[in-house]
């Protein structure tokens, strides 16, 4: 009997460490997001939970476009280390094209971006998807495209940068670098 109940008790437990890791879920990345020129939508729990982030509002006729270039030099040195970016065009500023198959022209073709991109939505005022919604309530809403959010690995936001902030530089790196250790 004592067995048994031990048994039953294990079980029970596991089943519960288990259920509870499932759930282990940051509320900023608590979203399903849909693709760029897809319908295909993504669970970000899932697709990014335990990685350290780099989210950015991204345009494709901006003079900071030419970022993709940078952004994606930075995803290609850190992604093995545990970095995705994340880049979430935007029309908040008028700089985005009328559709997402020009959207992703610029971004595949043109600047040859491997990373994760999604759909075009709003990243600021009350109609802000929804990850937007806490990114601006955590470091204020992006002042224009190219704003950059580092998350660490337990889905916090530990800094953002503006759009003057290159991605080769040096605060932005270690922001990331630190992101990436943070294991906590």
């Amino acid at each position: 009997m004592i067995v048994r109940t031990l048994l039953l008790f294990t079980a029970l437990t596991t089943n519960c460490l288990v259920a509870s890791a499932a759930n282990d879920c940051s509320d900023l990345l608590n979203h399903e997001v849909r693709k760029l020129r897809s319908d295909e939508t993504v669970n970000l729990c899932d697709a990014y939970r335990g990685k350290a982030l780099l989210i950015v509002n991204t345009a494709s006729s901006c003079g900071f476009t030419p970022q993709f270039k940078g952004l994606e030099a930075l995803y290609q040195e850190y992604k093995d280390q545990g970095l995705a970016v994340l880049g979430f065009p935007s029309d908040d500023f008028n700089q985005e094209a009328d559709n997402e198959e020009d959207t992703a022209k610029v971004c595949y073709v043109n600047y040859g971006v491997t990373f994760d991109m999604y759909a075009t939505a709003p990243v600021r005022g009350d109609d802000a998807q929804p990850i937007f919604k806490q990114l601006n309530a955590a470091k204020g809403a992006p002042k224009w495209n190219f704003y950059k959010y580092v998350i660490d690995r337990q889905g916090n936001v530990i800094d953002s940068f503006a759009s003057m902030t290159s991605p080769d530089s040096k605060k932005l790196r270690t922001s990331i670098e630190q992101a990436l250790i943070n294991a906590d």
